[in-house]
């Protein structure tokens, strides 16, 4: 039996242990309570944290974008596996098809449409119209962008490009106007001629009908130069915040253009490599992608290669290479297109703009790309990897492969997939329209490339 004094122990015991229990359950909570205290505090006496300061692809908690416009940017950085490895390279591809508007161009059209909205040039939900003169994929960011901003938009495009283009901005509200190209230094179209980057200028300038109008005017048409000569005067102008305005948005030679890629792009890739880049990529059509990238990046690290890549019928390989603005098809009078002689849109221009003007000092290389490689490129990238590129993209990624065979392995190439093959269905992914253009469909042009010396 047990006896009284061991029962006195026992529930002695058992009284400290509750008590000794509940006192390491009290401090517990105690010290959690004081060190989430102290958390707060530190937390909120720490300066606000940048976006630039997050990786691209991090997850961050409370983080929500801020409406179309907050989406643009910070696109993932993807290593196209079967040429790496074909190549004993990193070939990396920025995906800015995976922008809200679906180009790398939503990066343009935010900036330009910022900065006009900064220097007081547009107001939103006033009437006003941003006019702008594009092959399609600009003129879909700016109806994008421009729609989620409050303006209208008015798009001049040339009558050869991917239908699909067009019905998406049909889609988004914009006002499409197709016009026939022509050079836009040509002489027997020489006021506002017919190229749809004049028409643009001439419908801006028709819908305010002065560039710097007074109040009794129904708005305002601006034409962006590369500098702001004259914005002074406009804005001192009174009363003009609520008025309708007609606005050039000017992607060949306003500087916001470069901007973008200088204060966007080049940041993102630089931090996504970590810095471990050797060469950089890109097509040009503004020219505004390879010299606002490629400068950012050579400002970093001076070694790095800027690559020009350019299909048929453009001038920049030659003008890189030879120092000339010359294409023979011109000569030869046998162009299939009227600006640029490719299925490849987007890149390609036979004049210098203000943003490619930019990039001739950190230029390094061209390399001229054909149709026939730049198709064979998108049906085995599809094959191999999965992926559904238009055609600009496709003919980057074949300079990638020819850069990479100079450089040899262990290199890393950075390109930018500018956008998918959705807005290519008619043209570039249409079978039946490239053989009537005599162009090839064979995607052993690559595979031959892959293992063949240049």
């Amino acid at each position: 039996m047990t006896s009284n004094w061991e029962r006195l122990v026992q529930a002695r015991l058992s009284k400290e242990l509750f008590v000794g229990i509940a006192l390491g359950f009290s401090l517990c909570l105690s010290s959690t309570s004081l060190w989430l205290y102290f958390e707060r505090g530190r937390r909120k006496s720490r300066p606000p944290v940048e976006f630039d300061d997050f990786t691209p692809i991090e997850i961050v908690r409370n983080e929500v974008a801020n409406g179309i416009p907050g989406l643009v940017g910070n696109t993932p950085l993807v290593r196209i596996n079967s040429l790496s490895d074909a190549l004993g390279v990193e070939i990396l591809g920025k995906a800015e098809f995976l922008n809200p508007g679906g180009s790398v161009k939503d990066r343009v059209a935010l900036k330009i449409i910022e900065e006009a909205e900064e220097q007081g040039l547009l107001h939103p939900h006033c009437g006003s119209t941003i006019f702008e003169g594009t092959v399609g994929s600009t003129g879909i960011s700016i109806a994008t962008i421009g729609r989620a901003k409050g303006y209208e938009t008015t798009i001049i495009m040339p009558d050869d490009v991917a239908e699909e283009k067009s019905k998406a901005l049909e889609a988004l509200g914009a006002k499409v106007e197709k016009v026939r190209p022509s050079s836009i230094v040509d002489k027997k179209q020489a006021s506002f001629s017919s190229l749809f980057v004049n028409v643009a200028r001439r419908r801006a300038l028709e819908f305010g009908n002065t560039e710097i109008a007074d109040d009794q005017d129904e708005g305002i048409a601006i034409s962006t130069k590369a500098t702001s000569e004259g914005m002074d005067d406009f804005k001192s102008h009174v009363g003009m915040a609520t008025k309708a305005r007609g606005f050039f948005a000017d992607q060949f030679e306003n500087r916001g253009n470069y901007d973008a890629h200088f204060k966007g792009t080049g940041p993102e890739i630089h931090r996504q490599t970590n810095g471990e880049i050797d060469a950089f990529v890109s097509g040009a059509g503004t020219g505004g992608t390879i010299a606002g990238t490629g400068a950012y990046l050579k400002s970093i690290k001076p070694s790095i290669k800027v690559v020009l890549a350019d299909p048929p019928g453009s001038g920049l390989y030659n003008k890189i290479k030879f120092g000339v603005m010359f294409n023979a098809k011109e000569s030869e009078g046998t162009r299939r297109r009227h600006q640029v002689d490719t299925v490849v849109e987007g890149i390609g221009i036979n004049r210098l703009t203000h943003n490619f003007e930019l990039a001739l000092p950190i230029i390094d290389d061209a390399y001229a790309v054909t149709d026939a490689e730049a198709v064979s490129m998108s049906r085995y990238l599809v094959k191999n990897d999965g992926l559904f590129l238009g055609s600009s993209s496709a003919c980057n990624l074949v300079t990638c492969v020819r850069l990479a065979k100079k450089l040899g392995p262990g290199k890393t190439i950075v390109t930018i997939l500018c956008d998918s093959g959705t807005r290519h269905y008619s043209k570039f992914w249409n079978d039946e329209y490239l053989r009537k253009a005599n162009i090839p469909v064979d995607i052993s042009i690559v595979e031959k490339l892959l293992v063949q010396d240049d």
